[in-house]
């Protein structure tokens, strides 16, 4: 993954791809201006052994184009396009497979930001959006699709596993199942997943039926905390269509952007796997203390619950974001935030600091309380995500905190 793609000798040499900073590419004769055009806007399909050529950065760029061959090496996927955001990768997604007088099935819960655009913004376009949560049957999810008035119009299934911020895990296979089932000769019902809980190395939803895979990069991918950026997956037949509406929505990412997650690729198995080492201290810690009631983590499920048996067939590890009840409501789960030192106090997640926040007033503060309720969000939830630090110091900071609630 370190090298693929990328030839040193057509950048003067230089180990590690350079930023290509250029609004626009030189073409070397008109001919070849109108080949790369006709390939770019889909006027022809590329010849045997025809390499896309450079245009304009708004259509492609080297940094991109390096780093969406790269991602598709850890989900084993034939195509890949890299956005400016997360949101911008699902937003675009939901743009181009849904049209006026659709049905959107998702999970619950999803992502705030997600929840916001499909039950604010696609109604605006006569879409409508069901949720449905961990314990639906596949009956459930079909009963579901059926009453809804549409469904002749079921085109996509968006599923968020495991779920933010509770750490709910959704069958990837049923959902193939239920997509299946509404889908017609004419057209597929697509499966869509929100892969960014477990980035790209601790689960592989293609493999379980996705046609999509969809991440916000800024998590793990990218690691730092310093660069915002977002990522899509499938099949080339898919990606193409995911990449066409950006270039007229101007949403893609920039070169910065891509050779920024470049660099964070390189260390992504190590970073994860030491994050994940350190998550299962902290949470066997939170089991046992006294101040905290409930412990949402992957390496907690007890081994007779349908969720073990979905954990281990679709994880490979239980991941590095531990969510707990503080005992106590909103006021308590404040004094545990408000007492922490080096973990810091700020939303996002992924990254090789750890970071803690409040879900019901900062990250899904836009859901109504009654649907966070349902959702399992309540007021003295915490949502914290473990970073690199030694697990030592994570758990001092952590008991230090509890003590003073």
């Amino acid at each position: 993954m370190m090298s693929h793609g990328y030839k040193p000798e057509l950048s003067e040499g230089a180990v590690k791809c350079p930023i290509f900073q250029t609004s626009t590419f030189v073409f070397e004769s008109a001919e070849d201006g109108k080949a790369f055009f006709e390939v770019a806007y889909g006027l022809r399909e590329a010849r045997p052994g025809e390499v896309p050529g450079l245009i304009y950065s708004r259509l492609n760029n080297p940094d991109l184009q390096i780093l969406e061959e790269r991602l598709c090496l850890w989900d084993e996927a034939e195509a890949a396009a890299v956005f400016e955001s997360g949101m911008s990768a699902i937003t675009t997604v939901l743009l181009e497979f849904l049209h006026p007088g659709d049905l959107l099935l998702y999970s619950m819960p999803v992502y705030g930001g997600t929840e916001h655009f499909i039950l604010e913004v696609l109604p605006k376009y006569n879409i409508q959006g069901i949720g449905f949560r961990p314990d639906h049957t596949r009956e459930d999810m079909i009963r579901l699709v059926e009453e809804s008035g549409r469904k002749d119009r079921l085109r996509l299934v968006l599923v968020e596993t495991p779920a933010n911020p509770t750490n709910d895990l959704f069958d990837l296979r049923l959902c193939r199942e239920v997509a299946d089932h509404f889908s017609r000769s004419e057209e597929r019902v697509l499966v869509t997943v929100d892969n960014t809980y477990m980035g790209p190395l601790w689960q592989h939803p293609i493999q379980h039926g996705a046609d999509l895979v969809m991440y916000s990069a800024t998590k793990y991918i990218g690691g730092h905390s310093d660069v915002i950026a977002g990522a899509v997956l499938g099949s080339t037949e898919l990606i193409t269509r995911v990449k066409t509406l950006p270039t007229f929505l101007g949403n893609m990412a920039g070169p910065w952007t891509g050779w920024l997650l470049l660099r964070s690729l390189e260390t992504l198995k190590v970073r994860m796997e030491q994050q994940a080492e350190n998550a299962g201290v902290v949470a066997r810690f939170l089991k046992d203390h006294p101040k905290v009631e409930n412990v949402y983590y992957l390496g907690l499920i007890p081994e007779n619950s349908p969720q073990y048996a979905i954990y281990k067939r679709q994880c490979s590890s239980p991941g590095a974001m531990v969510s707990f009840e503080v005992k106590g409501g909103e006021a308590e789960a404040f004094r545990f935030l408000n007492n922490l030192k080096m973990i810091k106090l700020a939303v996002s997640l992924g990254s090789t600091e750890s970071l803690a926040e409040h879900p019901a007033t900062m990250t899904h503060a836009g859901l109504q309380p009654e649907h966070q309720r349902e959702i399992g969000i309540t007021p003295n939830l915490v949502r914290i995500s473990v970073g690199v630090e030694n697990h030592r110091d994570l758990v001092y900071v952590i008991g230090n905190a509890l003590e003073k609630v």
